[in-house]
């Protein structure tokens, strides 16, 4: 939201603590080795890629392919998600590229999550870069034969690489560890940084969003429009979208019939649209009846046309207009089960999952269902249906308002359980809206207020 990445504020503690050490007496800058598993494996990784100062790396337990890790349905964790990098055409190997040709080995494990085959992916591109630099022995590949940690085969590779690499003896078998005392190994008084005072992620985000808050200027309609596009990724359209009639299937909707369509909004993609009847229809949708509702479902459309109050609601206003209701991509009748079942709303679910891969792509999850929605909206006006009342609930409201900002068609918004702003969430540690629902980098060019006053002053806006 306030354009940074975790990712990174964790590599700067890595730069910051390489100055601490080349502060001191007994370090030699000429011998600087970097390792880490997992977590500290991404660490070891980003790092090798944006500090010049290591002399050797060896990453555990996460170098793969971004490629590897989608296609297994990986969710990783944010920090290992970069924004964009995907759009720039990068892997986990360039990173390493970057260190060529110092000495790096990639220590995997054979039954990691973390694709092996990623890992030998990755070191053969490694060994022609650094076989073209004339170093090919500088770049190493260890397979340890377990799962996911930095086990003893890993640590025993790690250290004869490392000692090669400096011209120390070879260790063939790790001494027996000693194994030290909390107190030993603790930097503060107990073992919490938090105790020195010291100030929080959340209070960068906070005040980042602040000195954002104060330095944005009110936008005019145009420029907000702009803004939403240029910020949401959204492209520009000219023609309406495909779509397919779907067998209707009987449910307990607030009328007594029910057609669905498959809209194709982009190649490949589909959002699922219900319409409901009060006679059997098994076409088209119905040809200029003029007004029309539109609601986008929170998490499921068929759920939601069971049991929300608000479409009753919205049935009951307006009996003349056509009603139809939307699951954008990954929602309701379009969601996969990705990364498992029933794993949708969990935090390594599938939406968590398109979310990151969505960032790394330069296209804002929430973005594309903002699309979705537009779409729908010029099937509709294909139809003569240009007098819209969007509706909407919950996460289905962001998509919802800013497709309402953007469309002609809309002449009445209803948001039920939207959120107030962005700003709201930056500036709170205790916030319950997906990562699906942020814009990176949202807060330097508008808020959510800004989309409010706007449909206020346009467009008749009811919030519930």
């Amino acid at each position: 939201l306030v354009g940074e990445f975790f990712g990174a504020w964790r590599a700067w503690d890595g730069i910051r603590a390489l100055d601490y050490l080349l502060s001191r007496e007994e370090v030699d800058p000429k011998h600087v080795g970097i390792t880490g598993n997992s977590g500290g494996g991404t660490m070891t990784t980003w790092l090798c890629g944006l500090e010049r100062r290591w002399t050797m790396g060896a990453p555990g337990c996460f170098v793969t392919t971004f490629r590897r890790n989608l296609e297994n349905e990986l969710p990783a964790d944010t920090e290992q998600c970069p924004p964009r990098v995907l759009v720039e055409g990068l892997d986990h190997s360039d990173f390493l590229a970057a260190m060529a040709p110092k000495p790096v080995i990639i220590l995997a494990k054979e039954r990691d999550y973390f694709d092996v085959r990623g890992a030998t992916e990755a070191y053969l591109r490694l060994k022609r870069i650094y076989s073209l630099l004339g170093a090919p022995d500088n770049v190493q590949l260890q397979v340890g034969p377990t799962e996911h940690g930095y086990s003893v085969e890993n640590r025993e590779a790690m250290y004869r690489f490392f000692n090669r690499a400096v011209g120390l003896p070879a260790i063939e078998s790790e001494p027996e560890p000693v194994v030290e005392k909390d107190e030993t190994l603790r930097c503060t008084p107990n073992g919490q940084v938090a105790e020195l005072k010291s100030r929080t992620v959340f209070s960068f985000t906070s005040e980042k969003s602040r000195e954002l808050s104060a330095k944005r200027k009110p936008l005019a309609s145009d420029e907000l429009k702009t803004a939403l596009r240029e910020t949401l990724k959204l492209s520009n359209t000219d023609t309406p979208p495909e779509y397919r009639i779907l067998r209707a299937i009987k449910r307990n909707y607030p009328k007594p019939h029910a057609t669905h369509y498959a809209i194709e909004t982009e190649p490949n993609m589909q959002a699922i649209v219900t319409m409901l009847s009060d006679k059997p229809h098994y076409s088209r949708p119905p040809q200029n009846v003029g007004r029309a509702v539109l609601y986008v479902a929170h998490h499921s459309a068929d759920a939601e046309l069971t049991d929300e109050p608000l479409i009753r609601e919205l049935l009951a206003a307006e009996p003349g207009a056509a009603f139809y209701a939307l699951d954008v991509r990954g929602i309701g009748e379009s969601r996969p089960d990705t990364c498992g079942a029933d794993q949708f709303a969990r935090p390594y679910g599938s939406d968590f999952f398109y979310s990151a891969h969505s960032i790394m792509l330069d296209r804002p999850y929430v973005g594309q269902k903002t699309f979705d929605v537009l779409r729908v909206l010029d099937w509709l006006s294909s139809f003569g249906q240009r007098e819209v009342h969007l509706a909407a609930k919950g996460w289905g409201t962001l998509p919802a308002l800013f497709a309402a900002v953007l469309a002609k068609t809309v002449t009445q918004v209803t948001l039920k359980e939207s959120l107030d702003s962005y700003a709201a969430i930056a500036e709170d540690e205790d916030y319950k809206w997906p990562l699906s629902s942020f814009v990176p980098g949202v807060l330097s060019r508008f808020d959510l207020p800004d989309c409010y006053r706007e449909l206020s002053n346009a467009k008749r806006l009811r919030r519930q």
